[in-house]
């Protein structure tokens, strides 16, 4: 897995043996995003991802702006959970999903536009990259990486 980190543009990308409807599953649906998404419970409808945390509290309520299943997921970002990020300008996520010959995919998150979100891009700079070794696990082996 690399990582490329800037302020205002993070990069990440890894390869996971899967199918792109799996990982497009595993990114959208909350039986899957409840076991590695720090337990948060995402759905999405009515052009919106809405995010609750463990006690359903709401963590994030985004509009979802590109919507390609099972390719490509583009979703505005504002951490709700903390009243500082809250306060920060909208980011923005991008999940692209790309079949590699051999039976596995690359997977591409970028979270870019934080040039009004400083303590949003300090904060999921290591947070993203537990997330995506948590979807990863949780795909190829059916298990999640932390309990």
């Amino acid at each position: 897995m690399t990582t490329m980190t800037a302020q205002t543009t993070q990069v990440y990308r890894l390869f996971i043996r899967a199918t792109p409807e799996a990982i497009w599953d595993a990114i959208t649906k909350s039986e899957f995003t409840t076991r590695y998404f720090f337990a948060s419970r995402v759905e999405m409808s009515d052009g919106r991802r809405r995010a609750y945390g463990p006690n359903g509290e709401l963590w994030g309520d985004s509009a979802i702006l590109e919507e390609d299943a099972p390719r490509r997921l583009v979703h505005e970002w504002q951490g709700l959970y903390d009243p500082e990020l809250a306060e920060e300008e909208t980011s923005r996520v991008t999940w692209e999903i790309e079949p590699q010959d051999g039976g596995y995919c690359l997977l591409t998150l970028v979270h870019d536009r934080l040039e009004g979100a400083p303590k949003t891009a300090e904060s999921v700079a290591g947070g993203w990259m537990l997330v995506l070794s948590g979807l990863k696990t949780l795909v190829e082996t059916g298990e999640p990486l932390v309990g």
